[in-house]
C-alpha cells in the first residue's frame, strides 16, 4: 500500500564533506547536498567522480575527513557502529550489481534486512519477502540462488530487498549498469513504482542519462498500473534534481531543463547522452 504523504522534512544533509585517503588527493572535496521528503536526486558523473563514495559516506561506511552528516534530523557524523546500525535500518540500498549474497537463497537475501536488523525469524518474515518478490515479478524464485538468475533478475531482487523494510530513504547505485536498454528501462520502471508506492525519498547514481530522464518525467499510476507523464506543475517534478559530480566535487545541481541548457562541456555531455540511448 502507498505510504501516506508526510510533512516535508530534511531527510539527508551533507555539509561541506571532504574525504582523503592520502595527503595528496581528495576523493570528496567540500561536497554539500540536501534531500527533503519526497525528493529525487539523479547523480551523474564520470567514473571516479566520487558518486559511490558519497553514498558510502551518507551510509556511515566511510568516515569523512571533515564536514557533517545529518540523517532524519540527527547529526550522525560521530556515531559509533551500533548507533549507525539503527540509522541504516531506515535506509534501503541497492548496491552495484545488486549486491546479493551468493551463498544465500533469493528468499534469504530479501529477508536479510528484516532478520538481521529486527531479529525476526525466517518464518515470521516469509509473507513480507513473498510480497516484495511478487512486486518485482519474481515470486517464483524464492528457493533459487543468485547464480541461477540473469543480471536483470538479480537487480530486481536487489530492488525487492532495498524496499522490504519500508525505508524512508532509498539509494540506488548504478542499477542499470551492464544491462541491455530494454531490461534497463524495466528496472527504472520498478524503481519509479517503488518511489511512488512508498512515497520514499530517492537518489540514484547512473551512467545513463536515460535513467535520469525517466525518473524526472514519469510517475507510476497504481490504478492503471502504468507509467505516465508527470505534470509540469507537480511537486514530484519540482523535487527532482540532477546532480553532476567531477573529481570529488558537485559541479551542477538543477532541473533537466537547466542541465540541457548548460554551456559547460563536461556537464553538457551527460545531456547529450540522451541521443545515444
Amino acid at each position: 500500500m502507498p505510504r501516506a504523504a508526510t510533512e516535508r522534512t530534511c531527510v539527508l544533509r551533507l555539509e561541506n564533506i571532504s574525504l582523503s585517503f592520502d595527503e595528496e588527493s581528495k576523493v570528496l572535496d567540500n561536497v554539500s547536498l540536501e534531500m527533503w521528503t519526497g525528493d529525487t536526486k539523479i547523480i551523474l558523473g564520470a567514473a571516479g567522480a566520487g558518486k559511490t563514495v558519497m553514498f558510502k559516506v551518507a551510509l556511515g561506511l566511510l568516515r569523512p575527513t571533515s564536514g557533517r552528516i545529518y540523517l532524519f534530523g540527527e547529526d550522525v557524523t560521530d556515531y559509533g557502529e551500533n548507533r549507525w546500525f539503527d540509522v541504516r535500518a531506515r535506509i534501503g540500498v541497492l548496491f552495484q550489481e545488486g549486491g546479493l549474497f551468493d551463498s544465500l537463497t533469493i528468499e534469504e537475501n530479501v529477508a536479510y534486512p528484516l532478520v538481521n536488523r529486527y531479529h525476526k525469524t525466517a518464518d515470521e518474515v516469509h509473507p513480507e519477502v513473498e510480497e516484495s518478490l511478487q512486486f518485482v515479478e519474481l515470486g517464483h524464485t524464492l528457493e533459487k540462488f543468485p547464480s541461477e538468475l540473469s543480471g536483470g533478475m538479480r537487480r530486481r531482487v536487489g530492488i525487492a530487498r532495498a524496499g522490504i523494510s519500508d525505508p524512508d530513504l532509498l539509494l540506488y547505485d548504478s542499477p542499470t549498469a551492464g544491462l541491455d536498454p530494454i531490461t534497463a528501462n524495466n528496472i527504472m520502471a520498478l524503481i519509479i513504482q517503488e518511489r511512488e508506492m512508498r512515497n520514499a525519498t530517492s537518489a540514484i547514481i547512473s551512467h545513463r542519462f536515460q535513467d535520469g530522464h525517466i525518473m524526472a518525467n514519469f510517475r507510476y499510476n497504481p490504478e492503471s498500473k502504468r507509467l505516465e507523464q508527470i505534470p509540469d506543475d507537480s511537486p514530484l517534478r519540482r523535487g527532482t534534481r540532477f546532480v553532476v559530480m567531477r573529481e570529488g566535487r558537485i559541479v551542477f545541481e538543477g532541473s533537466e531543463r537547466e542541465l540541457d541548457a548548460s554551456a559547460d562541456p563536461y556537464i553538457a555531455k551527460f545531456s547529450m547522452m540522451r541521443s545515444a540511448h
